[in-house]
């Protein structure tokens, strides 16, 4: 089927508490990992382009290969933004066919979000393209040691119900002590704050940073009010670290390093997708 907006699919996973995952992919690779296991999992799925990558020559290629992907898929596969830098690289994503953007303006003063979240939400939704924004900050895992600065970013709930209703954005991610990358010190959640902006926000509700997060922290996460979790970290390492092995393995080739990147995404991606409760729901 066409790619598809994840906004339905959301609600759904939103109403029977559990969660979809999106994928980062930077390549044919990946993508056909992510795409094979999904098919596999029956389970709708984000397939994400990080903002960084929309500065390399070949991202409205890998965004039309992505579109033609789904053609072939008959599950509900999203292409996303992951962390649109401004409005205008959010416009030119959905020029590329994207079927949701995200903008994070996180790093700015509340007002400086609402504006531009506000701007992207009614020029995404003038074309059908919802939009998911940050709010609070979602740090490095190499800064996760420094308490003081992680709980500095956390999301406060009075501004999360501000935010939703001025902006007008249909998902959102919060900050609630995850990071980005590798975590120096164990991932401690703060499930209190959670749940409390569960219950006074009632867009589907987003977390970042997912590589390092135990499976019983995901699994109350979800049943906190997470409905859509990030993952590209630990995807990318995992398979870094296979595509060594394979090429010490005896007879290794280039055919044989690709196939084992596939296969890595498609183990991987499997296994948030199982843990996630997400297959079988498509």
């Amino acid at each position: 089927m066409p790619l598809v907006s994840i906004a339905q699919e959301l609600m759904r996973a939103q109403a029977g508490r559990y969660a979809l995952p999106l994928f980062d992919t930077f390549d044919m690779r990946s993508t056909e990992g992510m795409f094979d296991v999904l098919e596999e999992k029956r389970a709708p799925a984000m397939v994400a382009i990080y903002a960084s990558a929309m500065d390399r020559p070949n991202a409205r290629a890998l965004a039309a290969y992505i579109r033609t992907r789904a053609e072939d898929s008959s599950v509900p596969v999203s292409l996303m933004l992951d962390h649109g830098r401004s409005f205008e690289e959010c416009i030119r994503a959905i020029s590329f066919g994207f079927t949701d953007v995200m903008y994070d303006g996180s790093k700015f003063s509340f007002e400086e979000n609402v504006e531009t979240t506000r701007a992207v939400v009614r020029a995404a939704h003038a074309v059908g393209v919802p939009v998911e924004a940050e709010l609070g900050h979602v740090g490095r895992g190499a800064d996760y040691e420094d308490l003081e600065v992680r709980r500095r970013g956390y999301t406060n709930p009075d501004d999360a119900v501000r935010f939703v209703e001025q902006t007008g954005v249909d998902f959102l991610a919060v900050a609630i002590g995850t990071a980005h990358g590798l975590y120096r010190a164990e991932p401690q959640l703060d499930m209190e704050l959670l749940s409390e902006i569960r219950a006074r926000v009632e867009v589907p509700l987003v977390l970042h940073g997912g590589s390092g997060v135990t499976e019983d922290q995901f699994r109350e996460a979800i049943r906190r009010g997470i409905s859509k979790i990030n993952v590209a970290t630990d995807l990318y390492v995992t398979t870094g670290r296979r595509l060594v092995e394979a090429a010490q393995a005896e007879g290794a080739s280039y055919h044989s390093l690709t196939g084992a990147a596939i296969q890595s995404f498609q183990e991987r991606c499997g296994y948030y997708l199982d843990l996630f409760g997400a297959s079988g729901t498509a």
